[in-house]
């Protein structure tokens, strides 16, 4: 059973990976309208797996005998300036979820909530890889500065990316 506290805060991780989702398909429009469609599927794969990160915390919490309380999901900012600043405030947003899943890892840890921190490990651990990813994506985004031609063979790069459902998603319909 969950304690209350840790039921609200798992609430609110769930709205927080569907607005990480609505953020991500907001810069993948901004991709498109850009003529950049590899850039556009990258984030449309990345709202894929935000919204599928929502629904295993919306199903650990249920499963757990906790509540679901859907919240509003506020309208993510737009307006960017060039591909290096979507990069660059993906980033920033990928820092912030690693934050808050690491306050969700030091709070079952405190309330000896085991199963919850065990739970939460895979996200500490795809963290990891989330920031990794933005991260080369940046790299590269740098290498090239404002070259066409490199920015057309990334959006190549980029358009081959898959979504590959987390394990818990696997065979779930979900």
């Amino acid at each position: 059973m969950l304690s209350k506290a840790m039921n609200k805060n798992l609430n609110e991780q769930v709205t927080w990976e569907f607005y990480s989702g609505y953020l991500y398909l907001g810069m993948s429009a901004y991709f498109q309208e850009a003529g950049l469609p590899g850039f556009a599927h990258w984030m449309r794969i990345q709202a894929q797996e935000e919204l599928s990160h929502g629904i295993l915390f919306y199903n650990f919490t249920l499963g757990r005998g906790g509540s679901i309380k859907l919240a509003n999901i506020d309208a993510p900012a737009a307006g960017y300036k060039n591909t290096l600043d979507v990069f660059e405030k993906t980033l920033a947003h990928e820092n912030a979820v690693t934050a808050r899943i690491n306050k969700l890892v030091g709070q079952a840890r405190k309330e000896e909530d085991f199963a919850t921190d065990i739970f939460l490990q895979w996200f500490v651990s795809e963290q990891i890889e989330e920031e990794e990813n933005v991260t080369g994506v940046l790299n590269k985004l740098k290498l090239i500065k404002n070259d066409g031609q490199g920015l057309l063979m990334l959006d190549k790069e980029l358009g081959a990316r898959t979504f590959t459902p987390p394990p818990a998603l696997m065979g779930s319909g979900a």
